[in-house]
């Protein structure tokens, strides 16, 4: 049983990885400053950060060991949460990426073309 579930979560972590890689990929062709790295070839960790405004910064790490979500401003913290949690979160962000607020559609950088 428990290394099915060791199996389950290796995989787990590829495929958050994999869509941290995706997601950095559309927000910076929606203008955000977005990156993702990765160590090694097995996608078994990944470091994902994005500005998201003049001094507004989310970094989310995955990794067999944990994952976290830290939301700063102004160089302070504003939010960290882990696990489950930090995931939510990051739905959020993907969510925001899809159907932008009215108000991202009149600032210079638009989430979403067309507006």
């Amino acid at each position: 049983m428990f290394l099915r579930l060791a199996q389950q979560h290796r995989q787990f972590v590829q495929d958050l990885v994999m869509n941290l890689q995706a997601l950095a990929i559309v927000l910076e062709r929606r203008g955000y400053l977005a990156s993702c790295y990765t160590c090694g070839d097995q996608m078994n960790s990944a470091s994902f950060m994005v500005s998201l405004g003049e001094n507004h910064l989310i970094r989310f790490l995955v990794s067999d060991y944990g994952i976290t979500w830290t939301e700063m401003r102004d160089d302070r913290e504003l939010m960290k949460l882990e696990g489950a949690e930090a995931v939510n979160q990051l739905q959020e962000l993907a969510n925001i990426v899809k159907h932008p607020p009215i108000e991202a559609c009149t600032n210079r950088k638009t989430l979403v073309k067309g507006c």
